[in-house]
């Protein structure tokens, strides 16, 4: 491309970053980075009673945590700013006032109340989209001076063509067309002076010289509006592309109230996802590589990234997908890190204290490394090792099954007595005591394993035998076998 890519994300502070910004975001930034361009955070912070406190840092935060590092925004000046619209006021009040004088927008004096009881009227004549009449449009200057001088409220409302086509080639849709006749007479600015989305975001678009927009298919009904600004103002707009939307399992829209899904980035970070994972996660809801892989670096989306393969049906967020993707990235990770993203879990369940000895740490990370093959977040850690903290074991009906086999009394025993003769209770010894019981009683493969897992850990399946034995310590391991016998 001859131009420099220019893409922004503009989320507002009223909450934190959902799974629909994420992808927004990440997908502006494939983009930008695939065409080495600029990719821009804007907030949209006019919707003053709606912004949260904390908001702000909240989506930069994650964003950031995430791996989509921006290159401008309201803590990284690119020259464009200001970033946060609440600072852009006085440029919004510059281009109505233009719109204004060029007679494209008028001042509008109906009140709330009047407006609701044009609502109402329309609705009882069958009309399944009210729109505005546009009654002061027609207000002479006299008219206006009047109403001004009586100091009623106005908001400013654009003047909408007649018998116009809005045209435009969707980069992710292809052909979209609008006509004006569904479009009545929209506020601009409101009686507060502050102005609406569709018209600060074109001005903030035009100056920040973005020259792509990437954005969820619910602002495909703003296109129209947008492109008047453009028009009326003789400017070029940006491409456009309204990715699909995203739903549940159950194929409906993903609402903010669905309890099925975990929604906000901030909760998989607090329950230790990986931010790697998440991106490459991301990257595939509404999008799809070539080929069947499904497992990406960053480095490597960026270089396929293809605009040309979003999708344009929508994407379904398949937690199971989540899940064994988060798995994949644990697999492979550096146990440092690992222990690093699993034991504050272990800590906040209670099952360790927060100051630890070295030889508490070194024992945490050796029960941390038992299961980085099985976990899928770290902070499945704590169910997942909980046999280690529990004073009496629990048997499920698979395990009694196990335990009422005849051979199991001489098994436990020869066991039993093996454990206790051992100086030291590593994985080595227990394997080499295993093979002594295998000896002494004759039995062998799950005939002998398997009354001893059950016996020192309660469960059928689980992770090494040497090892659990080993963490579990010698003392607490001749406890369950006593007891068991007895």
């Amino acid at each position: 491309m001859s131009q420099e890519v220019r893409v922004r994300y503009a989320p507002s502070p009223t909450g934190h970053l959902h799974i629909g910004g994420a992808r927004t975001a990440l997908f502006n930034y494939l983009f930008a980075r695939h065409h080495n361009g600029k990719f821009i955070v804007r907030i949209e912070d006019t919707d003053i009673e709606r912004n949260v406190p904390g908001g702000e840092q909240s989506q930069l935060e994650n964003l950031k945590w995430l791996g989509i590092d921006y290159d401008e925004s309201v803590d990284k000046d690119g020259g464009y700013g200001p970033y946060r619209q609440t600072e852009r006021l006085d440029i919004y009040r510059q281009y109505a006032n233009e719109l204004l004088e060029k007679g494209y927008a008028y001042k509008c004096f109906c009140t709330p109340e009047e407006l609701e009881q044009e609502r109402e009227a329309q609705k009882a004549a069958g009309i399944a989209a009210p729109q505005y009449s546009g009654k002061c449009r027609h207000l002479t200057p006299e008219q206006v001076q009047q109403l001004e001088a009586e100091g009623k409220p106005y908001t400013l409302r654009i003047k909408v063509p007649e018998g116009k086509v809005y045209e435009f080639e969707d980069m992710v849709r292809g052909k979209v067309v609008f006509e004006s006749k569904d479009i009545g007479d929209w506020v601009i600015v409101k009686a507060n002076g502050i102005p609406t989305y569709n018209f600060a975001v074109v001005i903030d678009d035009y100056l920040m010289e973005i020259t792509h927009v990437f954005r969820g298919e619910e602002h495909l009904s703003n296109t129209p509006k947008q492109l008047m600004i453009y028009e009326y103002l003789g400017w070029e707009p940006p491409r456009y592309g309204h990715m699909t939307l995203i739903v549940n399992e159950q194929r409906k829209k993903l609402s903010k109230r669905d309890e099925s899904i975990i929604q906000f980035v901030s909760q998989y970070k607090e329950l230790g996802y990986l931010p790697e994972a998440m991106f490459n996660f991301f990257a595939l809801l509404g999008w799809s590589p070539e080929g069947e892989e499904e497992l990406f670096t960053k480095e490597e989306l960026i270089r396929i990234f293809d605009v040309s393969r979003l999708s344009k049906s929508p994407s379904m967020f398949d937690k199971q997908k989540l899940t064994w993707m988060n798995n994949q990235y644990i697999k492979k990770l550096d146990l440092d890190r690992l222990v690093e993203l699993s034991l504050p879990h272990l800590i906040k369940a209670g099952c360790l204290p927060a100051q630890m000895t070295g030889e508490q740490r070194e024992w945490a990370r050796q029960l941390i490394a038992l299961y980085q093959e099985q976990m899928s977040y770290g902070a499945e850690i704590v169910e997942l090792s909980k046999l280690f903290f529990k004073e009496d074991v629990e048997y499920d009906e698979e395990a009694r099954a196990v335990l009422v086999e005849e051979q199991v009394p001489a098994v436990l025993k020869a066991f039993l007595e093996a454990v206790k003769n051992l100086e030291k209770l590593d994985a080595e010894s227990i394997k080499a005591a295993i093979k002594a019981v295998q000896k002494t009683t004759g039995q062998k493969g799950k005939k002998l394993f398997m009354p001893i897992r059950v016996a020192t850990t309660g469960q059928t399946h689980g992770p090494e035998l040497p090892l659990a034995i080993q963490l579990l310590g010698k003392e607490k391991v001749i406890q369950r076998l006593e007891k068991l016998i007895d």
